[in-house]
């Protein structure tokens, strides 16, 4: 009976501290949607968009699928307004205050609640919100929004601003624009307007939650952990913290950790917005690492707001603690850019990084999970959120802190330039600080650069850039310039400088130095650069290694994707890579016709539309090799590559490692194991002479043996050395060098293939098969016989694999089931089994193969 009694009392309590804290509501149900006072109301999903609304009622087709995007360029010049009802219950009807707060509107709304304008929204990017205490009623509560189209809108701004501005990757003749690339007037996903990699689709709609918020006394709006001083011996914190009192009040502030309290503080405040500091100290903490170095170590601290026993509010913030800086010191090249994390150099493995869909709410955690999982997987540790996308989902972070992946964070401006007008800098102010407050927590936050390719743009080839200037007179010329100075040398760095004292600043990427006029395309002795002479410049896949810079943050090459990714776009009919569908699901203009000229460069190029794209394939993963080879052979002269890109939008030929469907390339497979930890690079810097090399990302020396074996095509061994390295930890080094000609041993260089090996004891840490002449120009076997056995073991299926004659970039895949494989694209020697593990949902599935012929 005194059990009971105690439950039903702890029940009791705990109803009474939820009733004094603030409450929320998500208003994310019941919404319906229309055209601007036209026709039925259809329902509507929230978060979401006008075009997947309107695919989901079927009044449109799938966007995706062959041309349909051309014929959907509508929807952008249309009005639409959504609504929805919602109760307010005698809880919340009895709080002081109440707040409505939306995460995210896309872009340009009026909202109305109970037929009362609360306000107008023109920012993609930023929380809109509203006191609406004494407009709401008990009972049935009606919320509406109107979006207006943001095409028109952003022609309105571009005639009231006077000039048009260059923004190349706005496809407006395709959107029924003509030249008016209205993108850079509206702050919205640019990419929205069309990239070369992704479609033309202009959304708008309520893409974030839509929350309600009420409380009496008091609200903690936002905590802030600024880590003063972190290292292995302490750390000194300050957690700044923002409290929302409608009263003033006497609290006890509290901050607990492991339900510990480790600060607290009784203090008098205000009515209104109080700051408030309280230190933190802690004694040998666990600190955060990126992948590959350590655990990303994470705390969560808890923060406690009371009055005499009451508890007015309480609220959790999660951080990792480390010293993350970037590093620029003068030295004889010229000046060092790389990022020390808790004092340890560390070369940045990684890739950029775009949104996964055209519909942003469309993304859930699933594929947050999978596109964080295929970079960590990949022994990635940071990624460049792209300025031509958006500031991610909160999700996204959390799995980086998580995961140790570092993250490069541009803000939302790219190849254009930007209006310089007071309404427009006062939205983009506004926008940085939102997102600042927002991500500042995150340990995975390593950098705040300004832009893409926005500097480079204006001052390369000076004095024409990328011909930008060529349109604009002098004086146009230094208005422009100035708002560009304006935004990224003045607003954005005052932003991070003032709202996340934890992360460094850039302004532009690429750039030489901090300085407005330090631009330099190619590769250069300071700063980040883009490399793109591969594949614009046409310049062979050897000139990466002639191309390297101190931080390599762009670089890439094109590949289609898997023939199961194109069978979901096109029909049989459009099975030829200059088809309509597929010079529209190929953005670059350039492209398909690119692909085809390199891999004629390197290989044979095939008749046969499958063999097409698994070669466009194989080349992709040769250029993405020879480029990270080079980048990590130079460290510590170059300490970062971001390959350009990760991840796809819709389904595309492009620059992507994975696919739209997170498939990985035959690319992510290659970059998977160029940036292991350790790794050997066979370089050939003349045809005389092999250099081996090895690179050790650890912070340990490695003390083993390194071997090289040659082998004729038909497995037969005739040339064999074994011997001992010692490397030390966060290095690269060469460990021997051979003549070419004392490893031939009279074979031809087009019938040989060399076996190098890296181990340590018996563990191998790196193997790579080595040719001496470029694939087209071996005498590969016609017809290798290549035997696959299925089995199981302790409930996991693996492939057993062998051959008769050396198989070539070997790919496994099923054309009936989605199957995949451990390791992939590989090359098959005789006299050796390869076990692959597999996985796979269906019961009935065949394995086939393909290898370059």
């Amino acid at each position: 009976m005194n059990k009971l009694f105690l439950s039903f009392f702890i029940f009791c309590v705990s109803l009474s501290l939820q009733a004094n804290t603030p409450q929320k509501l998500n208003l994310n149900q019941n919404w319906v949607f229309r055209q601007y006072n036209l026709g039925e109301w259809l329902p509507a999903c929230v978060p979401g968009t006008i075009h997947t609304d309107l695919l989901n009622n079927g009044q449109i087709p799938d966007p995706f699928y062959r041309v349909n995007e051309k014929d959907l360029q509508w929807i952008d010049k249309i009005n639409w307004e959504y609504k929805t009802t919602f109760h307010l219950n005698d809880t919340l009807e009895k709080k002081k205050q109440k707040r409505l707060t939306f995460s995210g509107l896309d872009t340009y709304a009026d909202i109305y609640l109970n037929g009362q304008k609360l306000g107008h929204t023109d920012n993609m990017f930023r929380t809109w919100s509203y006191d609406i205490s004494s407009l709401l009623k008990k009972g049935d509560n009606e919320l509406r929004i109107v979006f207006f189209s943001p095409v028109r809108k952003g022609l309105e701004a571009m005639e009231n601003y006077g000039l048009k501005l260059p923004a190349g990757n706005d496809q407006s003749v395709l959107g029924g624009m003509g030249m008016n690339q209205v993108s850079v007037f509206t702050r919205k996903a640019p990419y929205h307007y069309g990239w070369d990699w992704g479609p033309r689709l202009v959304t708008s709609g309520i893409w974030r939650d839509v929350i309600l918020e009420a409380w009496d006394d008091l609200k903690i709006e936002d905590i802030f952990i600024h880590q003063l001083k972190v290292n292995k011996k302490a750390a000194q914190l300050n957690a700044e913290i923002t409290l929302n009192t409608s009263d003033p009040h006497e609290v006890c502030v509290e901050i607990l950790y492991n339900n510990k309290t480790i600060s607290q503080q009784n203090l008098r405040l205000k009515n209104g917005i109080n700051h408030i500091g309280l230190p933190i100290n802690i004694r040998k903490p666990r600190l955060w690492w990126s992948n590959g170095l350590g655990k990303p170590e994470l705390y969560t601290f808890q923060v406690n707001v009371k009055s005499k026993d009451s508890l007015l509010d309480s609220r959790q913030i999660t951080t990792g603690l480390r010293t993350l800086r970037l590093i620029r010191k003068k030295d004889k090249a010229g000046e060092t850019f790389y990022f020390e994390l808790n004092g340890i150099p560390v070369f940045a493995k990684g890739a950029n990084y775009i949104p996964n869909d055209v519909f942003l709410p469309r993304i859930n955690r699933a594929d947050y999970e999978k596109v964080i999982a295929n970079a960590q997987n990949a022994h990635m540790n940071m990624l460049r959120i792209w300025g031509g996308g958006i500031y991610e989902d909160d999700y996204f972070y959390e799995l980086c802190d998580k995961n140790g992946i570092m993250v490069w964070q541009d803000f939302m401006f790219a190849c254009s330039m930007y209006p310089g007008n007071a309404e427009f800098l006062e939205n983009v102010r506004q926008e940085a600080k939102d997102n600042l407050i927002r991500l500042r927590n995150h340990p995975c936050i390593a950098l705040w650069c300004g832009n893409n390719e926005i500097g480079g743009a204006w001052h390369h080839g000076s004095p024409g850039g990328w011909g930008w200037k060529k349109q604009f007179t002098p004086a146009e010329q230094d208005t422009l310039f100035q708002a560009y100075t304006t935004i990224f040398h003045q607003i954005l760095p005052d932003a991070v400088a003032k709202y996340s004292t934890n992360s460094p600043y850039w302004a532009s990427s690429p750039m030489a130095g901090p300085d407005k006029f330090d631009f330099e395309i190619q590769p250069g002795n300071s700063g980040d650069n883009h490399y793109w002479g591969v594949w614009h410049g046409k310049h062979r896949l050897e000139e990466y290694a002639n191309y390297v810079g101190r931080f390599m943050s762009e670089y890439g090459f094109q590949s289609f994707p898997e023939f199961a990714t194109v069978q979901k776009y096109a029909l049989p009919e459009d099975y030829n890579i200059e088809s309509d569908v597929m010079t529209s699901h190929q953005r670059s203009g350039i492209g398909n016709l690119r692909i085809r000229e390199y891999i004629g460069w390197y290989y044979t190029v095939p008749e046969d539309f499958e063999q097409f794209l698994y070669t466009s394939q194989v080349l992709q993963a040769r250029a993405m090799k020879t480029a990270l080879q080079a980048h990590r052979q130079a460290m510590p002269y170059c300490m970062g590559s971001l390959v350009w890109q990760l991840n796809d939008c819709w389904p595309v030929a492009s620059w992507s490692t994975t696919d739209y469907y997170h498939q990985w390339k035959a690319a992510h497979y290659a970059i998977r194991e160029i940036c292991k930890p350790t790794i050997l690079i066979p370089r050939q810097i003349k045809p005389t002479e092999l250099e081996i090399w090895v690179v050790n990302d650890l912070l340990q020396k490695i003390k083993g043996t390194y071997s090289i074996e040659l082998f004729d095509f038909d497995g037969q061994q005739f040339y064999s050395r074994k011997d001992r390295f010692l490397i030390e930890g966060n290095i690269s080094s060469k460990i021997a060098s051979f003549h070419t000609e004392d490893l031939l041993k009279g074979k031809e260089k087009t019938q040989v293939v060399a076996v190098l090996k890296i181990c340590q004891g018996k563990t191998i840490l790196d193997e790579q098969y080595f040719y001496f002449t470029e694939p087209k120009n071996l005498e590969l076997p016609k017809q290798p016989h290549i035997t696959t056995q299925l089995f199981e073991k302790n409930g996991k299926k693996y492939l057993t694999v062998t051959t008769d004659k050396l198989a070539c970039n070997v790919l496994f895949y099923s054309p009936d089931a989605s199957v995949t494989f451990s390791d992939n694209y590989i090359d098959l020697l005789p006299g050796r089994t390869y076990i692959l593990e597999l996985r796979t949902a269906a019961e009935h599935y065949t394995i086939k193969t393909r290898f370059i012929q």
